[in-house]
């Protein structure tokens, strides 16, 4: 078997690691080492040659670029001590996530560690199997110094020998096993590299010629269990395929190198965008076997997905960025209104790449159409906020969830990706563009390096312009309705014109009622009460516990069998048991909702779709 060609990490020369190194001692110097495993600790040390006379102080983020929440980071640091020329001075609490340290004439070294047990990509972890971290909930920065360079010295763990390190932090000075100094120009860089240390499984490949790397942790389980072959040359294509995307006439990748930071877990997905790397975790299982057949599973085309969305991002909001984060303000929240463009376009862009790149069938990729539709139909809160307000609250609601969340709000990544589609259909149909010309028009022109509008950030309200530039269609007003209005998408009509089949079939019993339940020990317990449905009617709420309805005990089969012999008008009666009181409750049945949306190719298109179907989808 053809063995791919080892890519060598990064190291600069010998004189100019040790400029780079000379640079960054002038700024903040950290070291990071592993203090307590067991009890999940991180040990930090900041040393700054010359702080501010008047007291130097010091700062954490209280949020991640990418995740749009006040996470207050500030909470795991432990022990913050502060020394100027080896003897003690006194550190001040000023704010939530600010310290100051009494005035000193000399080198100032802070110390603290940091408690590390979240095993999400937006934090740190540390146990005897792994260490990760996001620098960002690590690092406290030094007041003033932010625009300085910085250096990161990563220690190595003396109880793991076989541990190694994986970044895209640009290396001074490391060993074999990536332990040693990083550099970075300014804070907001240092803290855009994740670090992953511990057994870890490298498998490396070019794209248009870009050094790109899977690092996957816990390598001692995993090797032998994951296809390499077949991993390391679907990212290939997915990267390559975004490269073109982006750069068609000369494709080339806007960052020296990349590289997919993985944790795979018992169960799980989710990834965190950086300039040019991602931090993923995914289920074990949805990883491709070398036992596994031709076909992909659909575990794993989900993982695809995953890696496809979180490297679009480097082009797409790591690079081309809303103005209002623009710079970023760590400290507070950044609100814009258009993270359904950053997020939604992007997700439409994910599972789309993977047809491109012929990762997926046709016939997959409209069945993931299919489901990102049902996904929003279901969910009464896109008759209520905007996609433009939607994004604006995603501080507040999307990443806040509770009870009530899908009838107050819907998802800027599911609609967005809806609207990005409609859009790209739009103008397939009344234009000779596509919305790959508009994706190209922002990187040109706000994203790469020698853009006019660089480091300025995407307007609210540029958008419609530009797509106007690209296509000379004025659509003012589909923005208007389904961006900053609730007017439900014209997407049955918009993809007849491309050929596609849409059909409903049968509405599901619990979808119908209004209700999502959990089990709470073998009886129905209510999870959430959707608005308009015959729970909501009735007065049923979240917790209520389903014993009966109509007069037989309550189950899910029950429920399906009892709606799918009901019709609109009949009554139904249910007795729930809720703070330890039976309650009984009845509401009439609406008339049937539409079941669930199925797409599919159609056997028989006009001429002009089916030669806009296969431009869009290669069939």
């Amino acid at each position: 078997m053809p063995q791919t060609a080892k890519i060598p990490a990064f190291r600069p020369r010998s004189a100019v690691a040790r400029a780079t190194a000379n640079a960054a001692a002038e700024g903040p110097h950290y070291s990071v080492r592993i203090d307590d495993m067991r009890a999940h600790l991180f040990a930090v040390e900041l040393r700054l040659a010359t702080p501010d006379p008047q007291g130097q102080e010091f700062w954490l983020p209280v949020w991640i670029p990418g995740s749009y929440l006040v996470r207050e980071f500030a909470r795991h640091v432990l022990r913050v001590e502060a020394r100027c020329q080896g003897k003690p001075v006194a550190l001040r609490k000023v704010a939530k996530n600010r310290w100051r340290a009494a005035p000193c004439q000399g080198p100032l070294q802070l110390s603290w560690t940091v408690y590390a047990r979240d095993a999400s990509v937006r934090t740190a972890w540390l146990d005897a199997t792994r260490a990760f971290f996001n620098p960002s909930s690590l690092l406290l920065a030094a007041a003033g110094w932010e625009a300085k360079p910085h250096a990161l010295h990563i220690l190595p763990p003396a109880s793991q020998p076989g541990w190694s390190v994986a970044t895209t932090l640009p290396a001074a000075q490391v060993d074999a096993r990536g332990f040693g100094l990083y550099q970075a120009s300014d804070y907001d860089r240092l803290i855009d590299h994740p670090v992953e240390m511990g057994r870890l499984l490298r498998l490396q490949f070019r794209a248009h010629g870009t050094p790109h790397e899977m690092v996957i942790a816990h390598a001692d389980r995993l090797r032998g269990e994951v296809d390499a072959k077949r991993l390391r040359a679907d990212l290939k294509s997915i990267c390559e395929t975004e490269i073109a995307l982006f750069e068609p006439e000369r494709p080339r990748a806007p960052f020296k190198r990349y590289a997919f930071l993985l944790a795979p877990t018992a169960s799980g997905c989710g990834g965190l965008e950086h300039a040019d790397c991602a931090a993923l975790i995914c289920a074990e299982s949805d990883l491709p076997h070398p036992r596994d057949g031709a076909e992909r599973s659909a575990g794993y085309r989900q993982f695809l997905g995953l890696c496809s969305h979180e490297y679009f991002h480097a082009w797409n909001v790591k690079r081309i960025r809303p103005q209002a984060l623009t710079p970023y303000d760590l400290e507070r929240e950044n609100t814009t209104g258009l993270l359904w463009l950053f997020e939604g376009f992007t997700s439409y862009y994910d599972d789309l790449i993977l047809r491109r790149a012929g990762l997926i069938e046709p016939q997959q990729y409209l069945d993931l159409l299919a489901r990102a539709i049902n996904a929003v139909q279901a969910t009464p809160g896109r008759q209520v906020q905007s996609l433009a307000d939607a994004s604006f609250d995603a501080w507040i609601k999307f990443y806040r969830p509770d009870e009530n969340t899908a009838n107050a709000t819907v998802s800027y990544y599911t609609l967005g990706g809806l609207f990005a589609l409609a859009l790209d259909l739009t103008l397939r149909s009344r234009s000779q563009t596509t919305l790959d010309d508009v994706m190209r028009l922002l990187w040109q022109r706000y994203g790469r390096d020698d853009a006019p509008l660089y480091g300025q950030g995407v307007a609210e309200d540029a958008l419609p312009a530009l797509v106007r530039e690209v296509s000379g269609l004025d659509l003012r007003g589909l923005f208007a309705r389904h961006v900053h209005g609730r007017d439900e998408l014209p997407l049955k009509r918009l993809l007849a014109s491309v050929g596609v089949r849409w059909s409903q079939g049968k509405p599901d019993a619990l979808s119908s009622l209004g209700l999502r339940l959990d089990d709470a020990q073998g009886w129905p317990q209510v999870r959430q009460v959707l608005a308009g449905g015959w729970a909501e009617q009735a007065g049923l709420a979240p917790g209520d516990i389903l014993l009966a309805i109509n007069g037989q005990r309550a189950s899910p089969e029950q429920l399906k069998r009892l709606h799918a012999r009901g019709r609109g008008g009949d009554v139904w009666q249910a007795h729930v048991m809720r703070d330890a009181r039976l309650v009984q409750l009845q509401a009439m049945l609406p008339a049937p909702a539409p079941g669930p949306v199925a797409l599919s190719v159609a056997a028989t298109a006009a001429a002009g779709a089916a030669r806009r179907r296969k431009r869009w989808l290669g069939v």
